[in-house]
């Protein structure tokens, strides 16, 4: 009897945590590469804080709460390895900022002037837009017992300054903060006469720094900071204890902004007794204040770029591929669909054809009922728009709102409320699991032989239903009018409606019920083949693989002898390469203009056109996402579709030679190569007419 294969107990997961922080890393090097515009670097370095930013408020948030728990799996050694991960990451992305990028900035004429790089002039007109703009919006707050330490919102930016002499009533009250107003622009724009030919910026704590002292009168400010703190963002409610979840979580939101601090930031010249001062009134350690050098706050400097005039700098813009060939523009999407399924590659084909098959929708009279999905799709949405019209004119409209979709909740309450406002049916899915599956359903009174008749048209997709991102995120869309797939879909939206008891569908896989056991299987049945000497074959293109039992199947079937390329964008805990346990297993991550977020799963098993399988979904591989998610997956049964994705969506990212990196089994990644060619340039080429 064959011994199988077996992962060893002793084997140690990568840290999902420091798995995002490499991720992050990946990104940040896209700031450093001459090949990419130069504006587009400093948008790699604010993407990063932003990031960043969320890896605070979630990821490790939620691994401080572990580690306090005594039982729980991570210690107090885990938290300091990643906290000073994060310090060096943080640390490489000012060094790049000050060192490579500002400096490649100024050399084209394109500048952020220090109050002492400006000159009188401009010192003039920065104090009046001081005295007219700003001014009037700070409150500066003195600190005493009947002044104790302000709130301060999550993420809101201050200053922390420390006085000479006594206030008005002669205390010696020392300390103040001040609050720099959200309303207001963070980065401004001089005037072009002031510029002497160059582009000249100010930031609005810069125009702040150089009128501080005027705000306490009678006073010097001997020492002073920017700080900014980062406090738990994740909102949880317990939905067997509430009545309505959508009032829950709007009464929450106005918490979110005030949860545990886990991360201060100030400048790196910040006094190490204001310094010490803070991390008190946060009740924070040492290790988590990040001093910065430079802007506290990256994020806005999407602002610089936005108002920088400088095509050049940025990439050539790129317009979708309408998929002409296969979806003739003003002809019916209805009698398109009854000729085949249709796949969509986004962005390099437009998402257009999804907003024109529910347009159309809305304006048939045959059309009798709409039913979507909504995860993501934006505080402004012509889709959403297009729901509520269709829900006037009469149709039976079912939405289900995902009011849980992280840092999307108050969008979504919103567009929930003003769906019920106009009659559609909003549900908000199962108690504990998040709907996260991309689903539309139409459905159309039609005749066939001379009898009325309903049939269906569906729309799966992996990405969100969200215009603006489809045209940076890469994703796969389906429409298809197979009367098994689009049953499948109606069951879905059936079961997340009336919370019947589970019916497993025909086609589709369905999380948390059945989408992560065909997971296993699938590779147990690769594995099979393997051992058998038979073609055995798994790649796989997720965002995350973080789910340790799908890790173990893959390194399983990896060690019976298939071969198996992981496509892993951002986390990935599968250590690959190590002798004798995932040395058949390749790791790569692709970093390139758009963000990668198609999840593709490919099964071979055997020589036979029957003997694979591959499945798109809106699920990565991570436990949260099989177990306490609806998600879907789907497979793809036409050969030539099959072919599409594996030759577009999988082959060109395997091959990638300019944008990949491969994972170690370490956990650090590496380049690839410095030169070759990208999958997405090769792709953009590729559906770009002559």
């Amino acid at each position: 009897m064959t011994k199988l294969p077996v992962v060893p107990p002793s084997l140690t997961l990568l840290n999902r945590e420091q798995a995002i922080l490499e991720f992050n890393r990946r990104v940040l090097a896209q700031a450093q590469r001459d090949d990419v515009p130069l504006l587009e670097r400093l948008r790699y370095i604010c993407i990063v804080s932003s990031n960043l930013d969320e890896f605070f408020e979630v990821r490790f948030a939620d691994m401080l709460d572990v580690a306090r728990d005594p039982a729980g799996s991570v210690s107090s050694r885990d938290v300091e390895r990643v906290a000073r991960a994060a310090h060096e990451l943080i640390d490489q992305q000012y060094d790049i900022f000050n060192e490579q990028v500002m400096p490649a900035l100024k050399a084209r004429s394109i500048l952020v002037l220090n109050h002492a790089d400006r000159n009188e002039a401009q010192r003039a007109w920065v104090s009046r837009f001081f005295e007219r703009e700003v001014r009037p919006l700070l409150v500066p707050v003195g600190l005493d017992p009947a002044h104790p330490f302000p709130q301060v919102a999550n993420k809101s930016l201050h200053f922390v300054a420390r006085l000479t002499g006594k206030d008005a009533l002669g205390r010696d009250s020392r300390i103040a903060i001040v609050k720099v107003p959200r309303v207001l622009p963070r980065v401004i724009k001089l005037p072009a006469a002031l510029s002497e030919g160059r582009q000249a910026f100010v930031l609005l704590t810069s125009v702040i720094r150089a009128h501080l002292e005027e705000l306490f009168p009678g006073r010097h400010v001997e020492a002073f900071s920017q700080f900014r703190v980062t406090r738990d963002s994740d909102l949880e409610v317990d939905e067997e204890e509430i009545a309505n979840l959508r009032h829950a979580l709007r009464s929450g939101l106005t918490t979110r902004h005030f949860g545990r601090a886990v991360r201060i930031e100030v400048v790196n010249t910040c006094p190490e007794e204001l310094a010490s001062f803070l991390l008190e009134q946060f009740q924070l350690p040492p290790a988590a204040l990040y001093r910065v050098n430079g802007p506290v706050n990256l994020v806005r400097l999407n602002e610089l770029i936005d108002q920088t005039d400088a095509d050049e700098l940025r990439f050539l813009p790129y317009e979708p591929a309408w998929p002409q060939g296969r979806l003739p523009r003003g002809k019916s999407m209805f009698e398109r669909l009854k000729k085949g399924d249709v796949l969509l590659h986004h962005p390099f084909e437009s998402f257009e054809p999804v907003v024109q098959l529910l347009r159309e929708a809305v304006q048939d009279p045959e059309v009798l009922a709409i039913k979507q999905t909504v995860y993501r799709t934006g505080s402004k949405s012509e889709l959403m728009d297009l729901l509520i019209e269709a829900a006037r004119r009469g149709k039976e409209v079912l939405v289900v709102v995902e009011l849980k979709a992280r840092f999307d909740e108050e969008a979504n309450i919103n567009w929930a409320e003003r769906l019920e406002a106009v009659g559609a049916q909003v549900v908000y899915g199962m108690v504990g699991l998040k709907t996260h599956a991309k689903l539309l359903l139409v459905t159309r009174r039609e005749q066939h032989g001379g009898k009325p008749v309903l049939r269906r048209y569906a729309h799966l997709s992996t990405g969100n239903y969200n215009p603006k991102t489809a045209r940076l995120y890469t994703d796969l869309g389906y429409l298809s009018a197979d009367p098994d797939l689009a049953a499948d879909v109606d069951l879905v939206f059936r079961q997340l409606a009336s919370l019947s008891k589970f019916k497993a569908p025909r086609r589709l896989l369905l999380a948390p019920f059945n989408l992560h056991s065909r997971m296993l299987e699938l590779l147990a049945q690769v594995a099979e083949a393997a051992r058998a000497g038979y073609p055995a074959r798994v790649v796989l293109k997720v965002n995350s693989l973080t789910d340790a039992e799908l890790i173990q199947g893959l390194l399983l079937a990896g060690q019976a002898g298939a071969r198996i390329d992981l496509i892993v964008r951002g986390a990935c805990m599968l250590p690959p390469g190590l002798p004798g346990v995932s040395d058949n297993i390749l790791v790569r991550s692709v970093v390139g203009r758009f963000l990668e977020h198609s999840r593709i799963s490919y099964f071979r098993w055997g020589d036979g056109e029957e003997q694979e399988a591959l499945y798109l979904s809106s699920a990565d591989w991570m436990s949260r996402n099989m177990l306490r998610r609806i998600e879907v997956a789907w497979p793809v049964l036409s050969a030539s579709l099959r072919q599409r994705v594996i030759d577009e969506a999988l082959m060109p990212y395997l091959h990638d030679s300019l944008d990949a990196w491969q994972l170690g089994p370490d956990g650090t990644s590496q380049r690839v190569a410095a030169e070759g060619d990208s999958a997405q340039q090769a792709l953009m080429r590729r559906f770009t007419p002559d």
